[in-house]
């Protein structure tokens, strides 16, 4: 008969609570703690943090390298492990239910004080706590984390997602005590009833709220989305880029390259962060099955974002050494013609559009006549409305303009398709538009614009602007402006900018094509 010698890790096997609360497998867990000094594991002083537990598995692979560690220390394994989950080993569980899971993981219990227990607690959460509380409503959001109160104000039987660890002023009185290294992998945004499509991130608060603690080490793994900033993360990317006590970042642009099955759109890092420590930071970034590694500042001098790839810095240098202007300044954000994207009609023909500030609807059909006459283009087609009723910028309905989605697709083309908006049109915060200088652009200089829009070097400098589908104008600041009195394609500029072979083969690794 063959011997099954197979036993998997029961941690490895549970499924996600959400997109947004996902379960770190074994093997993650051990990479973020090979950051740390490993004699931290031999000292029976170091005290461990996790103060977003969902599994345990953080607390429950740093009791077993407790375990190895102090051996020496104290001799009796029963003594050991006692003092180990006293007294070193500490959890802030995210929901009822990923407390018991935790204390099964590291007590062998879900209860603490049962006779099942490797240790017997004389309470029953243990050092793994769980607090349900609720929000604090201020204007219709949370003071604390900014839920909506119109989608978390629910009954007591509901989960409140109101996280211990963030919904207070005084983290550090949660268990009085300092801790060394605090570990986790927290949740990651909030629904707010919009189908995840603007979630609010969270975090980052329990990144802030972990530094409030001041311990000697931090390592989280978060969406790497914070590097391009936005959705309230501008003030933390400046203060994450701008930190040098990040000794070590790992950055997966490619979100399942780490979670298997998971896909996190602008990927996902963890990091380790050193109190007292100065320098620049081991960047080390998985793609391809490529470990690639430079150690650098996370805000290379004269950027403003973080650059994810050493081969993106070599070919932004050499096209910044043209000189040439940026053809983000040609763009302008989405409300420029002042509407939102809701849509709403009442029979087969007549409608109403949202404005862009939310307080009105404009009267629209799906049919041209004297009246509705300019057309509008929008997500999913176009259709038109009266030229007084534009809320914004009439002077530009009569130009020819170029409009580019907004959202992009960060993993294959980047940009959705461009396309050419004739003069009498707009469009609604679906696209972002590109206006000419001298108002209006010619047919030649619409269709050329449009060659280089679909060149793969422009989209490769929009996608190291940005980590998200969302593609304002700010993420074409490394996009150079070109002569638009000829049609451009990636040989062309290949040529312009000196690039090496290996620049062009990365490129066209990176970018698809587009039809």
């Amino acid at each position: 008969m063959a011997r099954n010698d197979y036993n998997p890790d029961v941690l490895n096997c549970l499924a996600n609570l959400s997109s947004d609360e996902i379960f770190t497998p074994p093997q993650l867990a051990n990479r973020m703690l090979d950051l740390l000094p490993q004699e931290l594991f031999a000292n029976p002083a170091t005290r461990f943090l996790d103060p977003c537990c969902k599994s345990g598995v953080f607390l429950r692979e740093i009791v077993k390298r407790l375990d190895r560690g102090l051996q020496p220390v104290i001799a009796d394994r029963r003594e050991r492990i006692e003092h180990i989950v006293q007294r070193q080993v500490f959890g802030i569980a995210i929901t009822e239910l990923t407390a018991l899971m935790s204390r099964r993981s590291v007590y062998c219990s879900k209860y603490a004080d049962s006779p099942y227990s490797i240790h017997q607690f004389g309470t029953r959460e243990g050092n793994i706590q769980y607090q349900p509380l609720h929000h604090t409503w201020q204007g219709g959001k949370c003071v604390y984390c900014g839920a909506s109160q119109g989608v978390y104000d629910r009954g007591e039987a509901a989960e409140q997602h109101a996280y211990q660890f963030i919904h207070t002023n005084n983290p550090e009185k949660i268990f009085n005590m300092k801790f060394d290294v605090i570990i986790g992998n927290p949740p990651y945004q909030l629904d707010d009833g919009g189908q995840g499509a603007s979630a609010p991130p969270i975090y980052h608060l329990f990144i802030k709220k972990a530094l409030q603690l001041t311990p000697r080490y931090l390592c989280m793994i978060i969406p790497s989305r914070w590097m391009s900033g936005g959705r309230g993360l501008d003030e933390f990317r400046i203060s994450m880029l701008n930190d040098k006590r990040i000794r070590i970042l790992h950055d997966f642009p490619n979100s399942e390259d780490c979670f298997s099955g998971v896909d996190i759109k602008g990927g996902i890092c963890y990091f380790l962060w050193e109190q007292g420590s100065s320098g620049d930071c081991l960047v080390v970034t998985h793609h391809n099955d490529k470990a690639i590694e430079s150690r650098r500042p996370l805000l290379e001098k004269g950027y403003e974002t973080f650059i994810r790839f050493n081969e993106q810095i070599s070919i932004i240098k050499k096209i910044k050494k043209h000189g040439e202007r940026s053809f983000s300044e040609y763009l302008q954000a989405g409300r420029f013609f002042g509407f939102h994207t809701k849509v709403k009609w009442d029979d087969d023909n007549m409608g109403w559009i949202q404005t862009a500030d939310g307080k009105d609807f404009i009267r629209i059909q799906k049919t041209k006549d004297k009246s509705y006459n300019v057309k509008v283009y929008a997500h999913g087609g176009h259709f038109y409305i009266k030229h007084d009723d534009v809320p914004r910028n009439r002077d530009y309905i009569a130009s020819r303009k170029i409009i580019i989605p907004e959202a992009g697709n960060p993993d294959s083309t980047i940009l959705g398709r461009p396309r050419i908006a004739e003069p009498n049109s707009c469009s609604t915060n679906t696209f972002i538009v590109a206006i000419s200088p001298n108002k209006s652009f010619t047919e030649d200089e619409a269709s050329n614009i449009l060659t280089y829009l679909r060149t793969k070097t422009l989209r490769f400098l929009v996608a190291t602007r940005t980590t998200t589908q969302h593609m304002p104008p700010q993420s074409y600041q490394f996009v150079p402006m070109q002569d638009f009195s000829h049609p451009w394609t990636d040989e062309m500029l290949y040529e312009k900018y000196g690039l090496t072979e290996e620049e062009i083969a990365f490129i066209e690794s990176m970018v698809r094509p587009m039809d």
